[in-house]
């Protein structure tokens, strides 16, 4: 990819306003959209970048308020998000082919909402068109994130950071 010029930013946010407008998550399939449309289904709220427990025995998964190493708190978004494949070892790449099969998803994640066929909530930036207001209406992690994986050596350590229910 090339650097984005002044002039090309300014062509992102026309695409920006019209992707909006004509709300392409409803036309297409998911594996039809753009690289572009594809991130703008990404709500920003940062629960797929918790640490989550999975009990061998039923498949429950155990959400945890211990945000991956990359995790920023403060703007719900990956650190590094280009090398985070790299980084992470076990971070996961969202793709068409996958978001309907990975059982941690969040019900309120984008991507699984628009594989299921369902509407997008008023506060996912592509409906209200301000990328804020799933902080506003506390759906995000924004200042919620307890630990890092950073700060954790073993598996038992993350116990104490269970939360009762999907956040």
């Amino acid at each position: 990819m090339r650097p984005e010029t002044a002039l090309d930013a300014r062509c992102v946010a026309v695409q920006s306003s019209i992707m909006t407008t004509k709300e392409f998550w409803k036309t297409k399939t998911l594996a039809e959209l753009t690289d572009r449309e594809w991130e703008a289904l990404c709500d920003g709220c940062g629960k797929c970048c918790l640490a989550k427990l999975e009990d061998e025995e039923t498949g429950e998964i155990y959400w945890t308020s211990v945000g991956c190493r990359l995790f920023d708190g403060s703007t719900c978004r990956c650190s590094d998000y280009q090398n985070r494949l790299k980084r992470v070892p076990d971070c996961v790449r969202l793709t068409p082919d996958n978001v309907g099969t990975i059982p941690w998803l969040p019900s309120t994640c984008g991507y699984r909402l628009v594989a299921e066929g369902k509407e997008l909530p008023w506060w996912h930036p592509l409906v209200s068109g301000d990328p804020n207001t799933v902080h506003e209406a506390g759906i995000s992690m924004r200042g919620r994130v307890k630990a890092s994986e950073d700060e954790l050596a073993e598996v038992e350590d993350y116990f104490a950071f269970i939360l009762d229910e999907e956040p």
